[in-house]
């Protein structure tokens, strides 16, 4: 394993540890206060997205997240062998955050999750935070390259609030969420529908965000 490959395995580790993770104790702490859990898992997650983008983003470009990856790939800016190898790691990088997250809260490690999330709005509230994501790093690298870790938190964060799907934005963490069934879960039927809404919306955004951000 490279050094890029062990970024994009570890990044993506521990941001999904930390979307599981606060949901399992947003929702502990918030006595069945949904939007006191929403809260924290948005909050939560804007900050560590701002935390590895900047620590690891100099080694690999910090993508975890396969829909990154794709638009990259699509963009040119990486091959396919590169792009093959991202996505492997942040799969990997996934599961394993959900094995060590269960074990941490004293949860069985391996589970499946029950959370219905089927409904045309929820998938267009997918589509809208990928593009959005996309959109935000396209946008930062050219204008504010200094500020994108800070970028890509706030438009997570955000997100989290104003798509109905509460943005997922991600299909390793979509993956991911399949096998826990907690607040963050995706009943595993529904994931496809789910990832499909991603990887449309990294494709939109590879061939438009060119010519919208063109030097």
């Amino acid at each position: 394993m490279t050094r890029i490959h062990a970024a994009e395995l570890i990044g993506t580790l521990i941001l999904v540890m930390c979307g599981i993770g606060t949901g399992i104790m947003g929702t502990d702490l918030a006595q069945g206060n949904l939007a006191i859990a929403l809260f924290a898992n948005a909050f939560a997650t804007g900050l560590v997205l701002y935390l590895l983008i900047t620590i690891l983003g100099p080694i690999s470009g910090a993508h975890m997240n396969p829909a990154v990856t794709l638009y990259f790939l699509l963009s040119r800016e990486i091959g396919p062998a590169r792009a093959g190898g991202y996505v492997a790691a942040q799969l990997a990088g996934a599961l394993l955050a959900v094995a060590l997250t269960h074990l941490m809260f004293g949860q069985p490690v391996v589970q499946t999750a029950a959370t219905g999330r089927a409904a045309p709005g929820l998938w267009l509230g997918e589509a809208i935070a990928t593009f959005g994501l996309c959109l935000t790093i396209a946008g930062a690298r050219l204008h504010a390259p200094r500020q994108l870790p800070a970028l890509v938190g706030a438009w997570i964060a955000a997100a989290f609030w104003f798509t109905s799907s509460a943005s997922f934005a991600n299909p390793a963490v979509t993956v991911a969420r399949m096998f826990s069934d907690t607040f963050t879960g995706i009943l595993p039927a529904h994931a496809p529908a789910y990832i499909a809404a991603q990887l449309a919306a990294a494709i939109v955004a590879a061939l438009t965000l060119p010519k919208l951000f063109s030097r």
